[in-house]
């Protein structure tokens, strides 16, 4: 896809700047090019120009590079002119090439051209969006190897995997004379169960690579004066909630943004769950049973006497939240702090009022986040992990079909549903609303 427009956007970030840059891209480029430097430009190299008005009155000295299609970003004729950062100075220069035949790009236009034009699939696209925001220097290392292509290649991988088991169930079907039963086959339910594993390693990793993107939330949860906002005031180096002895001081959600050793966190102190008569107490408990179906992962604060009582508040979880248990209020129990896993569950014990064992709580928070996922790890969007859940489910019903009846229409079926979900993580099937909805999320100039 190649378009009849010409785009033009400054690509450098809003202020004054030592440099600034202003990206061009379409048919029109080499006539602009040629038009701002006096003569045709050389490929790929650095040409030192001065930047007229139409008039021939100089706008700035910089440095202009062509990279002729289809060897550039958008897999167009591209343009980038470097000149001083001086907002003035490249709103002149931006007017002057749209008076030579561009017009303004709309935000992520550069990057939704190289996207059509099949210089990268999706997943890569977003992650150059991700990769501008990072906050932390694991979140640039994930987008920078989904930028790369370390995601979209897993997601390829299992793509073809699905394909090939998908060819051979409705061989299977299209020749039911065959005197073998090639559903029954133990090597078909075999390449399913590697599939499903497959995926499910890939489903894990990109929630991993979703928590570094967007980082991680979590919903502290337990019963009133079990020491919550005791521990977001610690967590967060300052008295951000109230603290008293009286039993439901916190009424609503209270939310803070933190930042450890660059992953991001975001804690959302809730009221303490308990059956009260008392209306307003009545509601933050509601909110905080909606807090605990957003949140990534649950923190439990109790204490020694109700902890094996207070396990029971998980029952309401959904199926993929996270459970921490954190047991509070060591000091007043003369106990020293230390951690152990129960049946998944990690539990720590602490003392949100002197600080003892909280870095133990730090650490496997950034754990949780998708630090230390190692140089493989990927960045990933909500969208994705959607998506994977989506395939995680037409596996299971693929799965359930060839148990139970052989059903290999209803298997394939299933299996086609799985390929088409599979496919929207890059790109493969999707729709006009939901690249309108992605690109316009990026900067102009990208």
């Amino acid at each position: 896809m190649h378009s009849a427009d010409t785009i033009a956007a400054i690509a450098s970030a809003p202020g004054a700047a030592g440099v600034g840059i202003v990206r061009v891209s379409g048919p029109a480029v080499p006539a602009i090019a040629a038009a701002l430097l006096g003569r045709a430009p050389v490929p790929r190299h650095a040409h030192f120009a001065a930047f007229r008005d139409a008039h021939g009155d100089t706008l700035d000295h910089g440095l202009l590079l062509h990279f002729p299609a289809p060897a550039s970003y958008t897999g167009e004729h591209v343009l980038e002119l470097q000149g001083h950062g001086s907002p003035v100075l490249l709103d002149a220069l931006l007017r002057r090439v749209c008076e030579l035949g561009a017009r303004l790009a709309r935000p992520g236009e550069f990057t939704e051209r190289a996207f059509l034009n099949g210089k990268l699939d999706l997943a890569q696209a977003e992650a150059v969006a991700d990769l501008i925001a990072a906050r932390s220097q694991a979140g640039a290392r994930a987008a920078l190897q989904s930028m790369e292509g370390v995601f979209s290649r897993r997601v390829d991988a299992l793509l073809q995997s699905l394909i090939a088991l998908r060819v051979h169930i409705e061989a299977a079907i299209d020749f039911p004379e065959e005197e073998i039963d090639f559903l029954a086959d133990p090597a078909v339910t075999a390449r399913l169960e590697s599939l499903r594993s497959e995926h499910a390693e890939l489903l894990r990793e990109a929630q991993r690579g979703m928590r570094l993107n967007d980082g991680l939330k979590v919903a502290i949860i337990g019963r009133p004066n079990a020491g919550k906002s005791s521990l977001l005031n610690a967590l967060a180096g300052s008295d951000r909630a109230i603290v008293t002895p009286i039993a439901g001081t916190t009424r609503d959600v209270l939310r803070e943004s933190l930042n450890l050793d660059g992953i991001g966190l975001e804690l959302a102190d809730t009221a303490g769950l308990r059956d009260t008569e008392d209306e307003v107490e009545r509601e933050g408990v509601r909110r905080a049973h909606g807090e605990l179906r957003r949140a990534d992962v649950a923190l439990l604060v109790t204490d020694a006497e109700h902890a094996s009582a207070d396990v029971a508040f998980f029952g309401a979880l959904p199926a993929g939240t996270g459970r921490v248990v954190l047991v509070n209020k060591i000091d007043l129990a003369h106990a020293a702090p230390h951690a152990e896993t129960r049946a998944d569950v990690r539990w720590l014990w602490a003392s949100a009022k002197t600080g003892q064992g909280l870095d133990a709580l730090r650490d496997h928070l950034k754990q949780l986040a998708g630090a230390g996922s190692g140089e493989g790890a990927f960045s990933a969007r909500r969208r994705h992990v959607l998506a994977l859940e989506a395939v995680r489910g037409h596996l299971d019903a693929a799965a359930q079909a060839l148990a139970t009846t052989r059903a290999g229409e209803l298997a394939a079926e299933e299996l086609r549903h799985a390929q088409h979900a599979l496919g929207e993580v890059t790109g493969a099937y999707t729709s006009d609303d939901l690249l309108g909805a992605i690109f316009s999320s990026f900067c102009i100039g990208k």
